[in-house]
Formats: structure tokens, sequence, C-alpha cells
């Protein structure tokens, strides 16, 4: 489970935010910005990108990158947007940046990858499958009700809802690939 390798924000979910979709669209345009023609896409994902549910408040960014050199030449002017670089953060073949509000708390992660990853599929797919499924979302939001009902910290958190993500997570990559290329991802 790739995802779960990665140190997460403190912070416990909370009820979906509508602000959440504009701090995106800000930081969509600063990244747009920064990459120029190397960025292939700019997507909202993770919780924060799906309306009704519960998130933990911090915006991930997935970014498709024409290339990882492209990605590793920008990092200066990442640093100067705000966003901290931390290298691979275990997952070969990511770049991993967080950053900060002004007031020194956690507001964005962006996971930028090389166009052709097949992580930009797995993080597609479960957004997607989400946003078309809005049952599997209410369920998805509902495991996050009971753990937080009981809240034991955020590794616990990960660890028990880690079967659930697991399982949509097949469901969505299959769903994914049967659909039609015309119909392409929702940002």
């Amino acid at each position: 489970m790739p995802w779960a390798r990665i140190k997460r924000t403190k912070k416990p979910p909370v009820p979906h935010d509508p602000a959440w979709a504009q701090a995106f669209v800000k930081e969509r345009e600063t990244v747009s910005n920064i990459l120029g023609m190397d960025a292939v896409g700019i997507h909202h994902v993770g919780s924060t990108a799906i309306p009704g549910i519960l998130a933990k408040p911090v915006i991930d960014i997935l970014i498709e990158a024409a290339s990882l050199e492209a990605l590793d030449r920008k990092h200066a002017a990442f640093r100067k947007a705000g966003f901290v670089g931390k290298g691979e953060k275990g997952i070969e073949g990511r770049r991993y940046f967080i950053k900060d509000n002004e007031k020194g708390v956690r507001s964005h992660h962006i996971h930028a990858f090389e166009k052709g990853s097949p992580h930009i599929e797995r993080h597609l797919a479960f957004r997607d499958y989400l946003l078309a499924h809005p049952d599997v979302a209410r369920a998805y939001s509902q495991v996050k009700e009971r753990i937080l009902a009981d809240w034991r910290g955020i590794d616990d958190y990960i660890e028990r809802k880690a079967s659930f993500v697991v399982e949509t997570e097949r469901a969505a990559l299959e769903w994914y690939r049967a659909r039609s290329p015309v119909e392409g991802s929702q940002d």
C-alpha cells in the first residue's frame, strides 16, 4: 500500500468544505505557472476532492509531469511558492511536496509522477470512482465517522480505513480501465 508509507498530517477528518475546490484551483494555477509545458496534468485528488465526505483538511494535488527531470529542475521555484520538497518519500518515481499555510498548519500535499506512472491511474481511478458512485463515497465517509468517534490518532486512522481503501481501489481500477477513453477524468 504505497499510500500508507508516507507520514500523514496529524489532523483528524472534518466535514467537507466547499472552499477546498477553490483552494485547489488557486494552487493549480501556481503549479501550472511553475511547470509550464512540463505539466501534462494537474488534478485534485484525495478526499477533499469528493464533495460530502469527511476528509483531513489538506488539499492533495496530483501532477502528471513530462519527466521527473523536469520536476527536479523546478525544485527552487516550488520552494519559492512555499512547497517543501521531500523527494520520493517512500514511493519510487514520485516527487512529494508539502505546504503549510500562513499559520504553519499543513494545507497541501503534491504527489508528482512522470506521465504514464501507474500511481497516476490509481489516484484518478479512486477519485473518479467515488465521484461516480456516491453510495461508495458515503460508505467511505461512514468508515471515517466510526474511526473519528473512537479517535486514537492518525496512524490508527490510516490502519483502520486501509481495508476499505484497498478493496475500493481494486474495484475503482477495474471500473476506470473499463471506461471509454473519451470520458476522461474529472477535475
